[in-house]
């Protein structure tokens, strides 16, 4: 495609060229001419009888006197219908010029391409000349033969023909060349995606030019995400794995004792429920940090806040309805979270749940946007959590107060999550003299 376009546009200038340099030399040419009529012009006299007379000698150009040289002059007499040839060049010998149209006006010029009787192409330039004491008007004509123009022509086309050609060939050349030297390093990104196909390299390894070193960047920056999310899932599979050991390892135990014991057949159900609420627990944290794992990333991801927060408080309030608990939401219609709905359910629901279960009379719900930023309070009036333990209630598995039940997972699932959306969580003291959790993230 490359050397058709090169071509195509050679063509074109060359035909362009040449077009130029004719009409060029057709100018010179006719300027040259036009020299030679006020040449003529100049040594026009009138006689007695009113006649036009010329000494040929006068004449600069040898050509004037010499048989068919290829250029002439003529002075007719007025109109078609006048005396032909009654003043012209030896060099006419017994030929006349003829031009096509009726004699100008005095001081117009005229540019005429005829043929002589020999069939001579010519370039002829006439102009009308009533002179004083003239008895007629007369046509001044003189013609030279076009043949050194087309010669010219014809040099100038052969000269940008090779000319033309050498540039194709060198253009081609480089084509070729820069073809074979530009696609090299995709060449090799060839044999460095083989070998990562392959499992031979783990990453695109070497040095490529500027224009396809960020394409080797990227390609290589979706290698280590890929290859942290395999280890994240592996990492994810084997928490999961250590999780459920323990409930399963209680229940087989369980499950032993009442084979042997009355006493022991009849706690096993509540401790099969108990464990089987942990494990779901710990079933629940792993879903939901692979789900905030998965979303990451993913633009267009939005949720509103309003909602969301509007139907966990109806839930909490279903939940508790047996205590005397006010929980109240304060949240604009126009907020949002950047992330997946469920995630934000999660977050949120532990929240409230942990703050239901601490507060003595009320819970409240708010959220305001900085920036980018989206930043959710959740306060209570309860007893609280000391500054000094606000690290240890942030870890996994941890509880601070035995006598409400849970498996100790809820705000770490909330830190959990908030991290891997970007965000984070923080302890305070609420206005209401109870907790109070800030939770900060991506606004959507």
């Amino acid at each position: 495609m490359t050397l058709l376009s090169a071509g195509l546009t050679l063509v074109t200038c060359g035909l362009l060229l040449s077009a130029l340099f004719r009409d060029h030399v057709r100018q010179q040419f006719i300027e040259r001419l036009t020299a030679d009529l006020d040449q003529v012009l100049a040594r026009l006299e009138v006689d007695g009888q009113g006649q036009p007379s010329l000494d040929a000698t006068r004449l600069s150009d040898p050509r004037w006197t010499r048989p068919h040289s290829g250029l002439y002059w003529q002075v007719d007499g007025a109109g078609a219908a006048g005396k032909p040839g009654l003043l012209r060049s030896r060099s006419l010998w017994d030929e006349d010029l003829v031009a096509p149209q009726d004699m100008p006006v005095q001081g117009e010029l005229h540019v005429h391409e005829v043929l002589n009787h020999r069939k001579e192409p010519l370039l002829l330039i006439e102009r009308g000349l009533h002179a004083d004491g003239a008895s007629q008007p007369w046509r001044v004509m003189v013609a030279a033969s076009t043949g050194p123009l087309e010669r010219a022509a014809a040099r100038f086309d052969k000269v940008l023909l090779v000319a033309l050609t050498v540039l194709l060939l060198l253009l081609c050349a480089g084509a070729v060349l820069q073809v074979t030297l530009g696609l090299a390093p995709l060449g090799r990104l060839r044999v460095a995606l083989s070998a990562l196909r392959d499992g031979q390299t783990q990453r695109l390894e070497g040095h490529y030019p500027s224009e396809v070193q960020p394409l080797v960047d990227d390609l290589n920056g979706v290698l280590d995400r890929q290859a942290s999310t395999l280890e994240r899932a592996r990492a994810q599979a084997g928490n999961l794995a250590h999780a459920l050991k323990t409930p399963l390892a209680i229940l087989g135990q369980g499950a032993a004792n009442a084979a042997s014991s009355d006493a022991a057949r009849d706690e096993l159900p509540a401790l099969v429920l108990d464990q089987m609420q942990l494990a779901r627990r710990h079933i629940d944290w792993h879903l939901a940090r692979a789900r905030a794992a998965a979303a990451q990333g993913l633009g267009g991801l939005r949720t509103p806040l309003q909602p969301v927060v509007d139907g966990l408080v109806r839930v909490m309030q279903k939940v508790h309805a047996g205590r005397t608990l006010s929980i109240r939401a304060d949240v604009d219609a126009r907020l949002a979270f950047a992330g997946e709905s469920q995630d934000l359910q999660e977050m949120l629901g532990n929240l409230l749940d942990n703050a239901c279960k601490a507060a003595r009379t009320q819970v409240l719900v708010s959220a305001v946007q900085t920036g980018r930023l989206l930043r959710v309070t959740v306060d209570d009036d309860g007893p609280g959590i000391p500054a000094a333990q606000v690290t240890e209630a942030l870890k996994r598995g941890s509880r601070l107060d035995e006598t409400t039940p849970g498996s100790g997972l809820g705000l770490a699932i909330v830190q959990e999550l908030a991290t891997l959306y970007g965000g984070s969580v923080t302890l305070g003291t609420s206005p209401l003299g109870g907790l109070l959790v800030t939770l900060t993230l991506q606004a959507g």
